[in-house]
């Protein structure tokens, strides 16, 4: 495996943000055959060493590529922007109050009457705002608009972190069944 290849020529994908995601999970699929360190244990110890740093980067690649914020990070990384590890927040207020009043929201959902039927309009409602945030973001990244990408980023982090509180919520609710 050539180590200098970005995340997107490993894969053999364009150097776009909205990918074919099951291609690149075949194509992961068959890295992983290639590379998985097992068939490699006849070998000798420089070839057994290479195999486990293949497959990591392989898996690094696609774990980077699978996920929307990671792969907008390593878009904008690409195009020079440093890296500000989740660390960038947004001035836009009337966002942040959207996010305070999701936030609410989720607060309450233990309160509610119907939990499960609550969450899942509160997820609907996350999912389809963090869908056009990333359609917003490949746009904006497709027009070389390198600035309004990062503060498109920078929101679509929120989304990311708020779909995990919901996931977490939702496993908690059926583990108190």
């Amino acid at each position: 495996m050539n180590f200098s290849h970005n995340y997107f020529e490993i894969f053999d994908l364009p150097i776009v943000f909205e990918i074919d995601k099951q291609l690149l999970k075949e194509r992961y699929l068959v890295l992983q055959r290639q590379f998985h360190p097992d068939r490699y244990a006849g070998q000798s110890a420089q070839q057994q060493r290479l195999a486990v740093q293949s497959a990591a980067a392989v898996n690094q690649a696609y774990e980077a590529l699978l996920s929307p914020v990671k792969r907008g990070q390593y878009l904008l990384e690409m195009a020079g922007i440093e890296p500000d590890n989740g660390n960038k927040t947004t001035s836009d207020t009337g966002f942040l109050m959207t996010q305070m009043n999701l936030r609410e929201q989720l607060a309450d959902i233990n309160q509610a009457g119907e939990p499960f039927a609550q969450l899942d309009m509160l997820e609907q409602q996350v999912r389809a705002d963090a869908d056009a945030l990333e359609q917003a973001f490949a746009d904006e990244y497709d027009r070389s608009d390198l600035d309004a990408a990062g503060e498109t980023l920078a929101k679509l982090q929120f989304y990311g972190k708020l779909l995990r509180e919901i996931e977490e919520l939702e496993a908690h609710l059926e583990e108190s069944l």
